[in-house]
């Protein structure tokens, strides 16, 4: 138990699924039994009202059938509880309960019970007030000094006061400028309400200016301000404390001057009687109640805050007395004397869980037992280490995703499936019970394609984080490929395409059947088992050969970006085929030339829309100020008493409307454009990667290299986007590990990355850093590579050649052959 929790000293949890706020409790001698002990007063949101006498044996019972002294069902709910003089002829306390639309006013009392069940309580109805508007809260007090009994004014959603002296209505005031209520009291020594306006400042009101002010009722509800009909209601002081307001309470106690506390969302004020701040308390959490109380230290008040953290402060003016961790966020806070004990701290949470506690610490009462002196078995130690540590490196070995359950308990599993876009699961979230060691759990979900182009790529993953029974958290993960039939079918191959590349490979080509069994074979081109169509769900269509006499593969489309998937599933299948066969020689090689003139043409593309989005941004910003000042200039001419006529504002008003919306719809068509745009890039930079490291023969560290230059996003943004990220990776790259001299090492960077004006300067990189590749330049992000690399690198430049690799289309099995 921590040392500064709150000693409970009873509690209780009221009712079932029942709701409580702010002015649902109070506590007051509210039987008038004459012994000076509270009793605790609840309400709630469903209408039960309940009376409490807590009494326990010892600090820490459980609540017991005597202490509620009454449980009753009002049948309406319950907004607020107050104790008072409310009833005429008698000076004795009764219970005011305001509900949303009626005012009741209760005597409670005791009869003396007979046997062993103790006293029976009840109440009783003195008098009710119907009210035609909506309640939100009330106050009460000896309004305009009388004497020996309270009055009770209530402030309704729409703004007005409701006077009730007692049995009979007084009258009603609306409050100026009202938007929405805030928290009301009264402060008797200066006979005025004070409350919080929408505005975000404190206003004060005295009682003999509502008293004279215009009447509000439903005959003049409209013009209740005009001065023909009475006194307007003017404020008597407004403090702007900039924040809305929790609560307010006036206290008088005294050894110390009469303050009114607000809390707010932030802040702790303390002001004096005409406004003036005493003092302010910054506040560094959110508070949820407060209340202040006595000091015994004269000329301070404490007050005891709550907030959202479980916690209830204890301040002397602006100092922090006393932290103590609360079991619940309370709502509500009192002060209270039960049963003798004086100063016992009763909080109620919104869900009704109510608690009378006090102050203190609880001390350790653990001690260390006495560890026996012994000598250190060295060789136990050791062994017992290389034993853990075998379990690790095994443990470190293994993968899968499952691998984690088959070991401990996973307490509330969470499963996340995360595919590329345009790519879309019909469920990516899953939330399972705890999965004991050895068992599984399955999931069926669906993927397909949500957009008008293909994906990038079919890979997708899987994350499951878990708590382990020691409350550990981790994490699992996994990577999956889904099938190449989700975004194609089968397709009449086509002889004739723009774009060809082929591989090559240091095994004997493979029949189409056997790595691609049965679902993308199409038996009617002659039984040919080395062609193969496929047609995308966008409509485009892509060709697979394989050579009859050398051990190359063609693959020819009229779009560069859809040889991307179509390439990497043949290699895939390839390697996966030559796995099978125990071969680990197996490679494939590119031996032609990188298609960078067709690549650049899809990074034009791209960057013209990205121009084209800023364009439309910055025309929006345009119209949007344009109409603003419209409607600015006809809003003037509207308020005037005598209106000049609009000189047609009204029609470049609409005008301005109808641009502002079509530039919005062209926008938004030119991000779905630019979505488009960057997918087909990305399909088109795998593929430019893929050639490069097959031309190259890069490691996978290498690979690993040229990913991260040229794939560096996920998406791009108008604040970050594709081209100027790539561009400063491969910059970073040929003034180090591609550098030809220690001069292009010394040069500095831009440290800042911006939308560039064109994209010269990227096709330019990226050309030359081909052209350092094939000149021997090795992916390296060592300095001691750099260096080498650097002393070695030739300074004759030479240009890349943009075509495809001339191979004859005779060796395919077609009898056309369009060179590119």
């Amino acid at each position: 138990m921590s040392l500064f929790k709150a000693r409970d000293w009873w509690s209780t949890i009221l009712g079932e699924k029942e709701e409580f706020d702010q002015g649902c409790m109070c506590v007051a001698d509210v039987d008038n039994s004459g012994s000076g002990q509270d009793k605790i007063i609840v309400g709630s949101y469903m209408g039960y009202l309940r009376i409490f006498n807590p009494h326990p044996v010892k600090p820490g019972d459980g609540v017991q059938p005597e202490d509620l002294l009454l449980e009753v069902q009002l049948r309406e709910p319950i907004l607020q509880v107050e104790v008072g003089k409310f009833v005429s002829g008698t000076e004795g306390l009764h219970l005011a309960v305001l509900h949303c639309r009626k005012l009741c006013v209760y005597a409670v009392s005791g009869t003396l019970g007979n046997v062993e069940h103790g006293n029976q309580y009840q109440i009783k109805l003195m008098y009710e007030h119907n009210l035609q508007r909506t309640a939100c809260n009330m106050t009460y007090g000896p309004f305009g000094g009388v004497k020996g009994r309270d009055l009770i004014c209530i402030q309704s959603m729409d703004g007005m006061l409701m006077l009730f002296e007692q049995e009979s209505y007084a009258f009603g005031r609306f409050l100026p400028g009202f938007l929405l209520p805030g928290p009301l009291t009264y402060s008797s020594r200066t006979d005025s309400f004070i409350t919080v306006s929408s505005c975000r400042q404190v206003e004060s009101y005295k009682y003999q200016v509502l008293a004279f002010a215009t009447d509000a009722d439903e005959r003049q509800e409209t013009e209740q301000q005009k001065l023909s009909s009475g006194k307007k209601l003017v404020v008597d002081w407004v403090l702007n404390i900039g924040e809305q307001a929790l609560d307010i309470c006036v206290v008088s106690f005294n050894q110390a001057v009469s303050s009114v506390f607000v809390l707010g969302e932030r802040n702790f004020f303390c002001l004096k009687d005409n406004g003036q701040i005493r003092f302010m308390k910054k506040l560094d959490y959110s508070p949820s109640c407060f209340i202040p109380y006595c000091s015994v230290k004269e000329g301070t008040i404490n007050t005891l805050i709550g907030n959202h953290s479980k916690m209830l402060n204890v301040y002397q003016d602006v100092t922090l007395k006393w932290a103590t961790q609360l079991p619940h966020i309370p709502v509500s806070v009192k002060v209270a004397n039960l049963q003798g004990l004086k100063g016992v701290i009763v909080t109620l949470s919104d869900n009704g869980h109510l608690q009378c506690s006090y102050l203190g610490t609880d001390p350790s009462l653990f001690q260390a037992p006495q560890v026996d002196s012994r000598e250190i078995n060295y060789e136990e130690f050791n062994a017992e280490m290389k034993k853990l540590q075998k379990i690790i490196k095994e443990a470190t070995k293994t993968q899968g995703i499952l691998l984690p359950f088959l070991r401990v308990t996973a307490q509330k599993p969470n499963l996340a499936v995360c595919v590329q876009a345009p790519l879309a699961v019909t469920c990516d979230q899953f939330v399972f019970d705890d999965l004991e060691p050895d068992s599984s759990e399955t999931v069926v979900l669906s993927v397909f394609l949500k957009g008008n182009c293909s994906p990038s790529e079919l890979e997708g993953n899987c994350v499951v984080s878990y708590n382990t029974p020691t409350g550990i958290p981790k994490v699992a993960q996994c990577n999956f490929r889904l099938p190449l039939r989700l975004i194609c079918f089968p397709a009449q191959p086509s002889k004739a395409a723009n774009h060809k590349l082929t591989i090559d490979t240091n095994k004997p080509p493979i029949s189409f059947l056997t790595i691609f069994p049965g679902r993308f074979l199409n038996m009617s081109v002659d039984d040919q088992a080395n062609v193969l169509g496929f047609e995308f769900l966008t409509g485009s269509k892509t060709t697979l050969l394989a050579s009859k006499t050398s051990q190359r593969y063609r693959i020819q489309s009229d779009q560069l970006e859809d040889l991307w998937l179509i390439t990497e599933e043949l290699t895939l299948r390839l390697r996966e085929h030559f796995k099978k066969q125990n071969c680990k020689d197996f490679a494939c090689t590119f031996s032609g030339s990188i298609p960078l003139q067709e690549y650049f043409e899809l990074i034009d593309r791209h960057f013209e829309l990205r121009l084209n989005a800023e364009k439309f941004q910055e025309l929006l910003s345009e119209r949007a100020v344009q109409f603003r000042a419209i409607e600015r200039r006809l809003l003037t001419r509207f308020k005037d008493k005598t209106p000049a006529p609009l000189q047609h504002l009204d029609t470049l008003l609409e005008g301005t409307f109808r641009e502002v919306i079509a530039l919005a719809d062209a926008a938004e068509e030119n991000q779905a454009n630019m979505f488009q745009a960057f997918t087909k890039l990305k399909s088109a930079t795998h593929l430019v990667i893929m050639l490069i490291s097959l031309w190259q023969k890069l490691s996978t560290d290498q690979v690993a290299i040229l990913e991260a230059t040229f794939l560096p996003l996920a998406e791009d943004t108008q604040e970050l986007g594709w081209e100027e990220t790539v561009d400063a990776a491969i910059s970073y790259l040929l003034r180090t590990c591609l550098s030809k001299s220690s001069k292009e090492q010394a040069l500095t960077l831009s440290s800042q990355l911006c939308m560039p004006k064109d994209t010269s300067r990227l096709k330019k990189n990226i050309t030359l850093f081909c052209d350092r590749l094939a000149k021997g330049g090795r992916l390296s992000l060592s300095t001691e590579s750099t260096t080498q690399q650097a002393a070695v690198m030739p300074d004759t430049p030479a240009d890349l050649e943009t075509g495809f690799f001339p191979a004859s289309c005779s060796e395919f099995g077609l009898g056309v052959h369009s060179a590119s």
